[in-house]
């Protein structure tokens, strides 16, 4: 295997002999060795270690945990999504439990054994890989026209494609989807796409501006043309002259204000309340609604050739509950994002808040998920998300069953699931509290058909 193929790990330990033994243990493995903790922080500084095997007792008092504990915290701090393991001794237990609380990963009593270590090792890797992957998917596009957009189901994808061919056009489009699903952040895509990018956005919700005012807002007004009309004031439509005209919630538009919209629409022309000169504007129009405009125009609700007019082309947005996958990608990303806004950090969801993210149907949508997100991040006390931060209950399953082995299987499962949810997925309390060693409950959790806890 080429030096660039291989996996980087750095190992900071005292011991030249177990240095030695270390180094060759780790096959795909580039191996750097630290034996305190200045020269382990100057590695970790010049090259990214996506995992690290620590021994707590290093110099200048290597009888004490004090120095590994320093080294760990600085290490964290210095690159936070590098999974740390804690190597200690037998009888350094006390100091291993402050450790993982301190944000280690995972943590392995010596004496040593390669490949116990290895497997670990390789499950940290494997875990450090995933959450990269989903930071890099959550970032992609950041900077660029789909700023914001996070997904990666087939359904997501399809929808961003057809905002990359519509949006270097003038055509009026009209974006569906339920409340939540972030009908702006398409709306504003389209814009950034467009020649008109360097004009301005604006944007005007139908269903926020009562009926009185919302012919105003969006035409302007004389001086005179109402009382309290003490100067001449352009609408929304004159102020996005050049740009792009976003009318979010158009389903909510009263029927007389539906008809003016529409000679707009035509002509290109307005006037202003009040007025009597026509004014040209030369506008991109982008409209959304959550609503079933064919039930509004069946009921009289909404102009069947405003619709049309609005319609050129039509972009659906998919609910969350039927993007496949998208519910974990967009939870990591928020989780990210509101950790870093608020000086935290967290080494991600816990298994049962896994499970609950993606079980749960989400009615408010990514605007739901991102508020429980955020909650999450301000209430949590340990390093995981639990299902609780979210606002989520532990799920139980009421169903009997006579089947004695199923029976078995599923309170071993119930049981296996509650000791990881306790011990945020640290395989070794796990076991200890199960009065079983890790390799046995490794090989449970695998005849269960359990998710890999490390992952």
């Amino acid at each position: 295997m080429a030096d660039n193929a291989l996996k980087s790990l750095l190992v900071v330990e005292d011991n030249p002999g177990l240095q030695k033994q270390l180094k060759w243990s780790f096959e795909g493995y580039r191996v750097y060795l630290a034996g305190d903790r200045a020269s382990a922080i100057d590695l970790l500084r010049k090259h990214q270690m996506p995992v690290v095997t620590l021994d707590l007792g290093l110099p200048p008092d290597p009888a004490n945990a004090s120095e590994g504990l320093a080294a760990l915290k600085e290490i964290l701090k210095l690159a936070p999504h590098t999974k740390v393991i804690v190597v200690t001794g037998n009888d350094d237990r006390q100091n291993a439990l402050q450790a993982i609380s301190c944000g280690a990963y995972d943590f392995y009593q010596k004496p040593i054994e390669p490949d116990v270590l290895g497997l670990i090792v390789d499950r940290a890797y494997q875990l450090y890989e995933l959450e990269e992957e989903n930071r890099r998917l959550a970032l992609e596009g950041r900077g660029s026209p789909l700023d914001g957009i996070i997904g990666a189901s087939t359904s997501m994808l399809a929808a961003c494609r057809l905002v990359e061919k519509v949006g270097p056009t003038d055509a009026t489009s009209l974006v569906l989807g339920e409340s939540g699903t972030g009908k702006e952040l398409f709306a504003s895509a389209l814009h950034r796409l467009s020649p008109r990018k360097d004009k301005p956005f604006v944007a005007l919700n139908c269903a926020a501006i009562p009926d009185n005012l919302l012919e105003s807002e969006l035409f302007g007004y004389e001086r005179g043309a109402f009382t309290g009309a003490v100067k001449q004031t352009k609408g929304k439509i004159e102020t996005a002259c050049g740009g792009t005209l976003f009318l979010d919630e158009i389903g909510d538009m009263p029927m007389a204000l539906q008809a003016k919209m529409l000679r707009f629409l035509q002509e290109r022309v307005i006037e202003r309340l009040g007025g009597r000169s026509t004014i040209e504007v030369d506008v991109r129009i982008i409209c959304a609604t959550h609503r079933n405009l064919g039930q509004l125009i069946e009921s009289g609700e909404f102009r069947e050739d405003l619709f049309f007019r609005i319609s050129e082309i039509v972009i659906e947005i998919p609910a969350l509950r039927d993007r496949e996958g998208d519910k974990a990608l967009l939870a990591q990303a928020f989780l990210d994002s509101f950790s870093q806004k608020n000086g935290r950090s967290f080494r991600g969801f816990t298994d049962s808040a896994r499970a609950q993210i993606d079980a749960y149907e989400w009615p408010g949508n990514v605007r739901e998920l991102e508020n429980r997100v955020k909650r999450a991040v301000v209430l949590a006390e340990g390093k995981h998300i639990l299902a609780t931060d979210l606002g989520f209950v532990e799920n139980e399953c009421h169903v009997q069953s006579l089947n004695l082995r199923e029976a078995r299987e599923k309170v071993e499962r119930e049981v296996v699931q509650r000791a990881l949810s306790i011990y945020n997925n640290n395989v070794t309390h796990a076991a200890e509290a199960l009065g079983v060693s890790r390799p046995s409950l490794y090989s449970l959790i695998k005849k269960l058909g359990m998710p890999d806890p490390g992952k």
